[in-house]
């Protein structure tokens, strides 16, 4: 149940009858609903353009609002309408929450959502620029699945491409000097710079790596042969990432840019027949009048180079063409980094054009920040180089089993590790989550990794307290059966922010912005915290201990929810 909308459907239901024109926009303007009380503050601005009375107006409001015994409504200041919850309609709506296994969270009606995250270059291994993309979007996948939707996974990875004809080269080069390939591919990073590094200082074999791009765009057996196998290894170095970092996608998952590769063709092809190709220095575009540089001429998307060759745009235009024709999406997400706005915007203004979008369909860019140093600028090693995503998981994971061996020495070896892994993880992945995904932000091992603040560690400490209530009295959360009953002020704060669970889950899928859940469980965090400092659990006499570890059930079960559907997982104690 959605609390907010609730209140909302009632309140509108009631202007409308009282007469108020366009009764649901007055409602969204300024509602909010805090610690059980809700507050319409729209009636002044109705009221003015119906030039009555604001207070007589708000009365008519409450007056077809008309008795309800779960509700205490009044009319002050100006003409707003306050409406107090009472403590029986809170354990009521606390009842039903208790007894759904969902939460209060309802499903949608399915759709067809591609999610086009993560997206790697298959050239080197994953970086630390790639977090933010994987773990968002992933986040927004388990979300979307739990809602009812039919969700695809697309990783559009890069294996295409010239700085391939340099790696091909370069591994049959060390297959001719009878080299072992699986060692030498163990290291992604350092064999892509040695291939470069190669290319750059020696003409032959540039000139080598050149045939080699030709080769592989041509069908030739032996060349395609050795991208295939530094695909598969570039695939294990990327589906160990996703692994250690709790991540939902599979091989299964990837849709390269070379499976477009037969389509490009097609692509010019449907585009020229819609009149929308014109040639430029012999490169075949499409120029928009909405894409205009600073000179004021119109900025070209070109599809194919002079040389024949197909860029970016030709790709991603295929992608589209093919979730459009063949996956039959309703709608699709791009997490891409805000560095590519441009692009994807030229991307699907080209795409509606060429028939690719239908007036059905819904093709978004959610940009992406980018993740900085303490100084503000890229997150990079100290030679320049992208940072190992794989190095930055292990470090978290060591960082983390360092603080759970000083707060619980006594664990065992064994639950250390697990414990230092979930919380090593689970603080990297919401650092990224908890941020406005837009902006950038500063990468901070003391912050990410602090048992205080809006942080996954504090989150998962908060969540094993409650279950370490449990755990005292040996008592098992199932079998705890009775009532709420709701007589002090932070059981009724916690009673309510329980009860916003399904609200913050629509405001993350309102603009795919996970940070709104973050929020949302740091605040339920807090207030039980406050809860639980006020209010006697185990102590308490009858029918308030019962009430109380059903409200600290509840909060768990929250918890956990909340995180799992952020990608985080939760353990019993650390």
């Amino acid at each position: 149940m959605n609390l907010k909308q609730l209140l909302d459907d009632k309140v509108t239901a009631a202007m409308s009858a009282a007469g108020i024109a366009d009764a649901n926009a007055v409602v969204k303007q300024a509602q909010r609903i805090e610690f059980g009380h809700y507050q319409a503050n729209g009636i002044m601005g109705a009221a003015k353009k119906q030039k009555a009375n604001p207070r007589e107006l708000a009365e008519q409001v409450l007056d077809q609002l008309g008795d309800d015994h779960n509700l205490h409504l009044e009319v002050a200041g100006p003409g707003f309408i306050n409406i107090t919850l009472t403590s029986d309609f809170l354990a009521d709506a606390l009842q039903n929450l208790q007894n759904n296994q969902r939460l209060g969270i309802e499903e949608r009606p399915s759709k067809v959502i591609v999610v086009d995250y993560s997206a790697p270059n298959l050239a080197k291994e994953m970086h630390i620029g790639h977090l933010r993309s994987t773990t968002i979007g992933d986040a927004t996948v388990r979300i979307l699945e739990f809602l009812g939707q039919e969700v695809i996974r697309a990783n559009h990875v890069g294996d295409w491409g010239a700085q391939f004809g340099s790696l091909l080269a370069y591994m049959d080069q060390l297959a001719t000097q009878g080299e072992k390939l699986s060692s030498e591919l163990k290291d992604l990073e350092k064999f892509y710079q040695s291939a470069s590094a190669l290319f750059k200082s020696d003409e032959t074999f540039a000139a080598k790596a050149r045939r080699f791009v030709v080769k592989l765009q041509s069908g030739d057996e032996k060349c395609r042969a050795l991208w295939k196998e530094f695909i598969a290894e570039s695939t294990r170095h990327c589906q160990a990432v996703y692994d250690q970092l709790n991540i939902t996608l599979t091989p299964d998952d990837i849709m390269p840019e070379s499976a477009y590769n037969d389509a490009l063709p097609a692509v010019v092809e449907e585009l020229e027949q819609r009149e929308l190709l014109v040639e430029s220095d012999g490169a075949k575009c499409v120029f928009l009048d909405e894409f205009k540089g600073k000179d004021g001429k119109p900025l070209p998307a070109i599809v194919q180079k002079s040389d024949g060759g197909y860029p970016y745009m030709a790709t991603d235009l295929a992608a589209v063409r093919y979730r459009t024709n063949s996956l039959n999406a309703h709608e699709v997400l791009y997490f891409v980094g805000a560095q590519q706005l441009l692009h994807l915007r030229q991307v699907f203004a080209v795409a509606t054009a060429g028939g690719y979008i239908t007036n059905n369909q819904r093709f978004r860019h959610l940009p992406i920040g980018w993740v900085l140093k303490s100084d503000g600028t890229p997150f990079k090693t100290r030679d320049g180089a992208d940072v190992k995503l794989i190095d930055v998981l292990d470090e978290a994971i060591d960082r983390a089993y360092k603080l759970v061996d000083e707060k619980n020495p006594d664990l065992s070896p064994e639950d250390k590790n697990n414990v230092a892994n979930v919380i090593g993880i689970g603080a990297v992945k919401y650092a990224e989550l908890s941020k406005n995904r837009v902006t950038d932000y500063i990468f901070d091992w003391d912050t990410m990794l602090s048992f205080e603040g809006n942080t996954a560690p504090y989150l998962q400490y908060a969540y094993t307290r409650i279950r370490s209530i449990f755990r005292r009295e040996n008592i098992l959360q199932k079998e705890i059966t009775g009532e709420f009953h709701l007589t002090e002020k932070t059981e009724t704060q916690l009673a309510v922010k329980l009860l916003q669970f399904s609200e913050a889950i629509d405001g993350v899928i309102e603009d795919y912005q996970a940070n709104i859940l973050c929020n949302y469980l740091f605040d339920l965090a807090g207030i039980f915290m406050s809860f639980y400092e006020a209010c006697p659990v185990l102590k308490a006499s009858e029918p308030h201990r019962t009430s109380r570890l059903l409200l600290c059930d509840l909060t768990a079960r929250t918890l956990h929810k909340g995180l799992d559907l952020l990608g985080i997982e939760t353990v019993e104690q650390m």
